[in-house]
């Protein structure tokens, strides 16, 4: 995962122009911006796109809906023809759902503050304490993936000595984390992690009192309208916080609006105002251009960020931009493929963006 970030960030800012472009676009342009995606796909150009939606402060600049080979977290679907009612891997984008959930948990006073040694909100774990710096990892060290401990999710999601499968595989799943060997200082250096994200999950459930889905559906689905949902449990038997949930394409943008619009919808402040500003706050670095907050990915700019996004395996996305109103919401079937990134940069790049110039 970390290589594939790597090759996504040389293309980080032909997405910031595009984005910027997109937002001269007007509603009677519509149809031929989607009508060009569709055309692109015939001709081979974006191969495993299954669907996409592009708003400007809540409206509807392109939709289109494709056939494509698909999965459910690992296990073959077949090829489907997906449509707006049609459920989605989000794979990795779930971490970004789970950063916005624990924002609203913390202001509920049910999970702890950033500021918090994680070990001691494990009491049951009280044999890994005093060892060493894992003593010193905080809250905030794990919603930046700042831990210091061994993690490795290079390898293939078929691979079982992948970090995120061994840890789905484990008895323990909790101990399995939080036993990792410590490879760097507490808070010195991003690697990226589903074992953090699970913890956050844990900690959320167990201050709810209700397992993760269940809160996330009272607190933020129903609230955004969001009916149709399913949240994946791994073979733990616990829900899988780090890449299980579906969404529709359309449910999915729903949470890129929220966020462009500062935690409120429909005058209703979900997720604090607070915690948005939190999460656009670059607090860590992946490689030499972009940066890590909360669980968010940013592509940072002077005061506001370009971009805040989510991204998963097989080309998963959803991408804000507050300076220019926007929010993509894609999703792809080109599940643990190395150059995933290829396709949505391409449909940016090649498609949307000189498509939009010429207008």
């Amino acid at each position: 995962m970390t290589k594939l970030l790597e090759k996504v960030l040389a293309k980080a800012s032909i997405i910031f122009i595009a984005l910027l472009v997109m937002s001269q676009i007007t509603h009677a342009e519509e149809k031929s911006l989607s009508d060009l995606i569709r055309d692109a796909h015939t001709a081979g150009k974006l191969d495993g796109l299954h669907s996409v939606i592009l708003y400007r402060d809540g409206k509807v600049l392109a939709e289109v809906y494709l056939e494509g080979r698909d999965e459910r977290w690992g296990t073959p679907l077949g090829v489907r023809q997906h449509g707006p009612e049609t459920l989605h891997d989000l794979r990795s984008v779930t971490k970004s759902i789970v950063g916005l959930l624990y924002g609203i948990a913390l202001e509920e006073g049910i999970v702890p503050d950033p500021s918090k040694k994680l070990i001691d909100q494990f009491p049951a774990y009280a044999d890994l304490k005093g060892k060493d710096a894992r003593d010193t990892v905080t809250i905030g060290d794990v919603l930046t993936m700042q831990m210091g401990m061994e993690w490795n999710e290079d390898l293939p999601y078929s691979d079982p000595r992948n970090s995120e499968i061994a840890m789905e595989h484990a008895k323990d799943r909790t101990r399995f984390i939080l036993s990792r060997k410590m490879v760097e200082e507490p808070g010195s250096k991003w690697r990226y992690s589903g074992g953090a994200t699970s913890l956050l999950g844990h900690l959320i459930s167990k201050g709810a009192g209700k397992p993760l889905e269940d809160y996330a559906r009272e607190k933020l689905f129903t609230p955004l309208g969001i009916e149709k949902f399913e949240w994946v449990y791994g073979p733990s038997g616990k829900t899988s916080a780090a890449s299980g949930l579906r969404l529709t394409v359309r449910d999915l943008a729903k949470i890129g609006q929220l966020v462009l619009d500062n935690g409120r919808h429909k005058g209703i402040q979900l997720v604090p105002n607070s915690w948005i500003s939190e999460l656009r706050t670059p607090r860590t670095a992946v490689g030499k251009t972009l940066r890590y907050s909360y669980q968010w990915y940013l592509f940072p700019g002077s005061g506001t960020p370009y971009w805040i996004a989510g991204f998963g395996n097989g080309g998963q996305r959803v991408s804000v931009s507050f300076r220019q109103r926007t929010v993509l919401a894609l999703f792809a079937g080109n599940y643990n493929k190395r150059d995933a990134w290829k396709m949505p940069v391409r449909l940016i790049e090649e498609i949307l963006a000189p498509a939009l110039l010429r207008q």
